[in-house]
């Protein structure tokens, strides 16, 4: 009989602003994400030594985020020492992959149970701090890329000027974002996967139990109003169908955050007593155009609905991480997906993208929106540096 991976349930941090004075930012990264983790544990009641991996999506690992925190973060949570831990680099899609990985062993038959999660404390280990004074792509690939590859935000503007998306497009769609979020917080619905994070106090814990990312009182005049944030004389020169109008507000914020699963095999969680939420049944990565960066997204989704065999209006609810506003856009247009079922609930614009942890984080939501609509299908999707892109479709139990 073949073997069906299954979410039993999963948790995340708030999200923190990633920066110095961000509400996460007190915090170790391995200390935050033992926290999630064992809140996780704590709420499905598994026994900790029944797991047979931890599998981490972590995409700065340097400094404090070194030397596999997946397996730190385990143990930080107090668990035994006999549960193995691994941690990957799948750029913003490590959690997502994490996610692959765990439910592809599972349905091979090599874990029954698993945890698939992804931490990143940007307010503590800056982007790009891996390669700061290195060339870490050696002379092979400038002689194949000898134009040079650009930053993501010159990415994000070349995609806006492709799929001609226009400022007030992006701007829309940013205040959208913040909007459904806010609304999303409001009724109650992150309550049930977002778990209080405790810092150290001068006068006991500190407790942080909201994102902090959110903003209720944006307005697109306030998003009109902020200047270009990637505006370059070189790259205008060289891309002069660039029209600069890509901003702070539409794009995704750096942030902290941590987020885990669990996932089972089927029939071993129904002998446990447990109820799952989800079943994770067909999984898709893709290699794109490098320059572009950010537009594997589409063809993720075309080969996964094709493996599914599903049509893309057979999707319930889809989650496409807003690393900016013109990368959804732009998918939506090549897709024809319905506006109304994507990111229902906002997205990385609003609670931020913590790098290596948002695939958890779209997980979440992604089963929170069916469980609220009674869809049963969802698609989750993340564009990802070096022209990459996951994409992963689940069914509501």
């Amino acid at each position: 009989m073949a073997r069906r991976a299954v979410i039993v349930d999963g948790v995340r941090s708030p999200f923190g602003r990633g920066r110095a004075g961000g509400a996460l930012n007190p915090l170790h990264p391995v200390d935050l994400y033992a926290q999630v983790l064992r809140a996780l544990i704590g709420r499905t009641g598994i026994d900790p030594a029944q797991v047979e991996d931890v599998i981490t999506g972590c995409v700065l690992q340097v400094g404090e985020q070194a030397a596999n925190i997946g397996r730190h973060g385990w143990l930080a949570a107090g668990f035994p020492e006999t549960v193995p831990g691994v941690t990957l680099d799948r750029k913003c899609g490590s959690a997502e992959q994490a996610l692959h990985f765990a439910a592809q062993g599972v349905i091979a038959g090599a874990y029954d149970i698993v945890v698939a999660g992804g931490v990143e404390m940007m307010s503590r280990v800056s982007m790009k701090s891996n390669r700061l004074g290195q060339d870490n792509l050696g002379p092979a690939f400038h002689s194949r890329y000898d134009a040079g590859l650009v930053h993501q935000g010159i990415s994000a503007e070349l995609i806006a000027a492709r799929w001609h998306i226009g400022r007030d497009a992006m701007d829309a769609y940013a205040l959208r974002s913040h909007q459904r979020a806010a609304a999303a917080r409001d009724r109650g619905i992150l309550a049930r996967d977002l778990v209080p994070i405790e810092l150290p106090g001068a006068e006991g814990p500190i407790v942080v139990d909201r994102d902090e990312g959110i903003r209720d009182d944006t307005t697109l005049d306030r998003l009109g109003g902020l200047k270009p944030a990637f505006a370059d004389p070189q790259a205008e020169r060289r891309f002069p169908e660039i029209r600069w109008s890509v901003t702070a507000g539409s794009s995704s914020q750096v942030t902290d955050g941590a987020a885990a699963l669990l996932v089972m095999e089927e029939g071993l969680a129904a002998r446990l007593g447990l109820t799952p939420r989800a079943a994770v049944t067909h999984f898709a990565v893709v290699g794109d155009d490098p320059l572009l960066a950010l537009t594997g997204v589409t063809p993720a989704t075309g080969k996964l609905l094709a493996r599914a065999g599903r049509r893309i209006d057979e999707i319930d609810r889809f989650e496409v991480n807003e690393a900016f506003a013109s990368v959804v856009l732009a998918w939506q247009r090549r897709t024809g997906a319905d506006p109304e079922r994507v990111n229902v609930d906002g997205g990385a614009i609003a609670f931020g993208h913590p790098v290596g942890a948002s695939g958890g984080r779209l997980t979440l939501s992604l089963i929170a929106a069916l469980e609220e609509s009674g869809g049963r299908f969802g698609l989750q999707t993340m564009c990802e540096s070096g022209g990459m892109a996951n994409a992963t479709l689940v069914e509501r139990l």
